[in-house]
């Protein structure tokens, strides 16, 4: 998939059907002059419903749908016949797509399911013939009541990626380089800050014929949780990883100070964030001789926390592969917890 097929933000306006009329219809038959009210019910205005598909992996499909409508609700007829009910209006969506009211910015629904359904906006109901008005001092009433109007609302569709492994650094870090060595995935890569403007995705084969999905997000800057650079475009992808790669080059002139800048990011933005497991990898390592990463070590051992590191280069293909064993140990860590 290419970086401009993925659209992970969409507004739509969306309207539901409105309700059918109620009838107004009196009995009139040859035997029967004067049979009384039959008039039926008006049919529901369809709805507006927000359905998970796995087959999606992007909003791209909805780029150029602004407005969703339903159709109205059928009126009733004569011997108590119903109107026919609005056809629905269904709106298919990736697994880990957020709805949101775009006025209030108030979250609707998460969409987390396979085939997964929510009515963002209601279909009317219909109006109630004029048999249900039928008394026995109004025995034939003519008048029945109007279909209910259907919803009309504006609605913000966000998608937060679904993979095991979001990887998390600065721009130019080297994490698409990384995604394009491990995976088959090809992002675009460049000698500048921002070359990811949307996340890629990447499947990385492991062992046994095992895989699991790596997610490139866009990189992070200081203050992103305020919304400077990319802010929650970005943010939002990392809260669906159940395992955080850290990459933070070896010629950083702070290697600690960098990985405390990202992760005080993520806690301003979501401090449950940090509740996931993390794996940081100090990239473009092969600028290292042993000397230089024993000195690292001394100093990196305490800065991390304990939490586990190791160095990798993707030009050099060094430390991929335990960086793959020690992901995959994570990834299946976590998945055995959340099955429990």
């Amino acid at each position: 998939m290419t970086e401009g097929n993925f659209v992970d933000y969409i507004k739509i306006h969306v309207n539901s059907g409105k309700g059918g009329k109620g009838s107004t219809h009196l009995r009139r038959e040859k035997a029967v002059a004067k049979g009384g009210p039959d008039g039926g019910d008006g049919g529901r205005g369809g709805h507006v419903i927000i359905r998970g598909d796995k087959n999606y992996w992007t909003l791209f499909h909805l780029k150029f749908k602004q407005h969703v409508r339903a159709t109205h609700g059928g009126d009733g007829g004569k011997q108590t016949s119903t109107g026919h009910d609005g056809e629905d209006a269904i709106i298919e969506v990736p697994l880990g797509t957020v709805v949101r009211d775009s006025e209030t910015n108030e979250i609707l629904k998460e969409i987390t399911e396979n085939a997964e359904e929510f009515i963002v906006a209601e279909g009317g109901m219909g109006g109630k013939g004029n048999a249900h008005f039928k008394t026995s001092t109004n025995q034939t009433p003519r008048y029945s009541q109007p279909g209910i109007d259907g919803q009309e609302k504006s609605i913000t569709l966000e998608l937060k990626v679904l993979a095991d492994v979001g990887l998390v650094g600065f721009p130019n870090a080297g994490k698409s380089t990384l995604l394009s060595v491990i995976t088959a995935a090809k992002p675009k890569i460049a000698d500048y800050e921002f070359t990811t403007l949307k996340p890629n995705l990447g499947i990385v084969k492991y062992r046994d014929f095992k895989s699991f999905v790596v997610a490139d997000i866009p990189g992070i800057i200081e203050g992103a949780a305020e919304g400077k650079g990319l802010g929650y475009r970005f943010l939002r992808h990392i809260e669906r990883n159940s395992t955080l790669l850290f990459l933070v080059p070896a010629d950083a002139d702070d290697i600690k100070e960098a990985y405390e800048i990202l992760v005080d990011e993520l806690r301003r933005y979501n401090p449950e964030l940090l509740d996931k497991s993390r794996l940081i990898a100090i990239s473009k390592s092969d600028m290292l001789d042993d000397e230089l990463k024993a000195e690292l070590d001394e100093e990196l051992k305490t800065a991390f926390n304990e939490t586990p590191y190791l160095y990798i280069s993707s030009v050099a293909q060094t430390g991929l592969q335990e960086l793959k064993d020690k992901l995959w140990e994570s990834v299946s860590f976590d998945k055995t917890k959340a099955e429990n």
